[in-house]
C-alpha cells in the first residue's frame, strides 16, 4: 500500500448508529481503520503506522476476547476464534528485527583446516602427522586439523514453515510495516505437521526471542487450521465506551475506589434483606489533597458541540448524589471536592476553538438544588483522544494537573441564583 493508501484506509468514527466500530477490519482485498471519535490522524505515513499499532495495543489491552468476536458478528462474521493479531505481529517483527531474513538455523559440520575448534579424535582418525626427532625424543606434528564448524541450512522444514507464516502474516498485516509483499513461500509441510514441529522448537528452545518467535507460528498455524487463509478478520469492539471509560480511569483514578461507592439495600418483610448494588462512580481522582468525581462519557459533543449530545438528568443526578456521599459520609471537604463529566474531543478540530488538551465547555446542575457546592455543578471537560490513549499510562502528573486545572474553572464562575419560579419548582 501506499502512502496515499494508508491514509485513504483510516477513518475517525462518529458514534452513531452503524458507524461505532473501533478497530481493524480486512480481507485478501483491503483493509480499513476504524479510530474513535475525537481521534486526530496524523499526516505522515510513519505516524499513521504507529498510530494503528499503538490502536492495537489499547484494544489488546482494554478489550476482552468475547467483546471483539461479538464485534466480529456485527459484519457477519462467524468466526469460532479469536484473530491473534498480536501472533502475526510476533512473526513480522521478528523478520524485519533479523534484516528481513526468514528463520534459519545452523548446523554442526567438520573441515579441514590449519587453526580453529580441533576435533582430536576425527584428526587423529583422518590425517596422517609428521614425525620429529629432536635429542632422541619423537614427536608428532599436525599441519592440518579436523575443525568444528556451522553453517545456515535453509532447506530444514522450521524455515520452510516461517516462509509460510511471514507469507501470510505480509497478506494480513504486512500494511502495517512496509508498502510491499515477499516472494510466495514455496514448499512447507502441511498446517497439522507444521503446528507439531513447531511445538517440538518451542519446547526445545530457552531463548525468550525465538519462544516468541515459535509461540507466535504456533498460534497463527492453529489459527488457520480453523479458519480459512482469505476470510475477512475483525479486531477491535464495536462501542468504544468501555475502552474510554477505562482510559480514563487508568490515567486519572485511584486504586480502591471502591470505597468511595455509596451503597443501598432493600429491607424486605419477607426472606433475607438483600444488598444492591453500590452506584459505582466511574473514577475518582485525588490530587493535592482535592478530591474529582469523574464519569467518563464517550459522547458526540465534543465532535458536535450540539447540547442533545451532551449527559442526560439521569447522569447528572447520579454525579451530585456521589458528591454528597463523599461530603456526608466520606467527610470531604465540601471545598476540595468536584465533579466533572469527560468527553472525548479533537483539539486540533472541535466546535469550540479549543487548541489544548483538555477543556472546560461548561457546567451542570440540578435546578432543585441550591448550587452553592463545587460538586453540585459538574463541570463539562473535552479531552483530546489522541493524547489519552498515548498518555494513560502510569498516571501522568502533568496530565492530572491539567485536568484539576481545567475542573476548578467552577471555582471563578459566578453562583448561580436559586430560584423557584424559574424553574417551576413549588414547595
Amino acid at each position: 500500500m501506499s502512502e496515499m493508501h494508508l491514509c485513504k484506509i483510516c477513518q475517525v468514527n462518529t458514534n452513531e448508529e452503524g458507524n461505532r466500530f473501533v478497530g481493524i477490519q480486512a480481507d485478501s482485498h483491503g483493509a480499513k481503520v476504524c479510530f474513535p471519535i475525537g481521534y486526530c490522524l496524523p499526516e505522515t505515513d510513519a505516524e499513521i503506522r504507529r498510530d494503528i499499532r499503538h490502536l492495537i495495543q489499547v484494544l489488546a489491552e482494554f478489550t476482552t476476547k468475547k467483546e471483539r468476536l461479538l464485534a466480529a458478528r456485527q459484519f457477519g462474521a462467524l468466526q469460532t476464534v479469536d484473530f491473534p493479531i498480536h501472533a502475526y505481529q510476533s512473526v513480522l517483527e521478528y523478520y524485519f528485527a533479523i534484516g528481513g531474513r526468514y528463520y534459519v538455523e545452523t548446523e554442526h559440520t567438520y573441515l579441514t583446516a590449519p587453526a580453529g575448534k580441533q576435533d582430536w579424535a576425527r584428526t587423529v582418525r583422518k590425517h596422517t602427522p609428521l614425525i620429529q626427532n629432536q635429542s632422541g625424543i619423537s614427536s608428532f606434528i599436525y599441519t592440518a586439523y579436523e575443525v568444528r564448524a556451522s553453517r545456515p541450512n535453509d532447506t530444514k522444514l522450521i524455515t520452510q514453515i516461517n516462509r509460510f507464516c511471514v507469507y501470510e502474516a505480509f497478506r494480513k498485516l504486512g500494511w502495517l510495516y512496509v508498502p510491499y509483499m515477499p516472494k510466495e513461500p514455496g514448499a512447507h509441510p502441511d498446517i497439522r505437521t507444521s503446528i507439531a514441529i513447531v511445538q517440538q522448537k518451542l519446547a526445545a528452545t530457552n531463548d525468550d526471542r525465538k519462544r516468541m518467535l515459535f509461540q507466535g507460528m504456533k498460534d497463527m498455524l492453529e489459527y488457520m487450521d480453523e479458519e480459512t487463509s482469505d476470510r475477512a478478520f475483525y479486531y477491535g469492539v464495536d462501542d468504544f465506551k468501555g475502552v474510554w471509560e477505562q482510559l480514563v480511569d487508568r490515567a486519572f483514578g485511584v486504586r480502591d475506589k471502591e470505597r468511595y461507592f455509596p451503597h443501598s439495600r432493600w429491607m424486605l418483610d419477607y426472606g433475607d434483606n438483600r444488598q444492591t448494588r453500590p452506584l459505582q462512580p466511574d473514577t475518582i481522582m485525588i490530587y493535592e489533597g482535592k478530591y474529582y468525581v469523574l464519569d467518563a462519557k464517550c459522547y458526540k459533543y465534543g465532535q458536535s458541540g450540539i447540547p442533545a449530545h451532551l449527559p442526560d438528568a439521569s447522569s447528572i443526578h447520579k454525579q451530585i448524589t456521589y458528591g454528597e456521599y463523599l461530603e456526608k459520609h466520606q467527610n470531604v471537604d465540601v471545598d476540595k471536592l468536584f465533579n466533572a463529566f469527560l468527553m472525548p474531543y479533537n483539539m486540533a478540530e472541535n466546535p469550540f476553538g479549543l487548541h489544548t488538551i483538555v477543556g472546560n465547555i461548561g457546567e451542570a446542575i440540578g435546578d432543585w438544588r441550591r448550587n452553592r457546592k463545587y460538586y453540585e455543578r459538574i463541570q463539562g471537560i473535552v479531552v483530546d483522544t489522541r493524547h489519552l490513549m498515548y498518555h494513560y499510562a502510569g498516571k501522568p502528573a502533568k496530565e492530572k494537573a491539567e485536568l484539576a486545572a481545567c475542573i476548578e474553572t467552577v471555582r471563578g464562575r459566578g453562583q448561580i441564583a436559586w430560584n423557584f419560579e424559574c424553574c417551576n419548582i413549588s414547595l
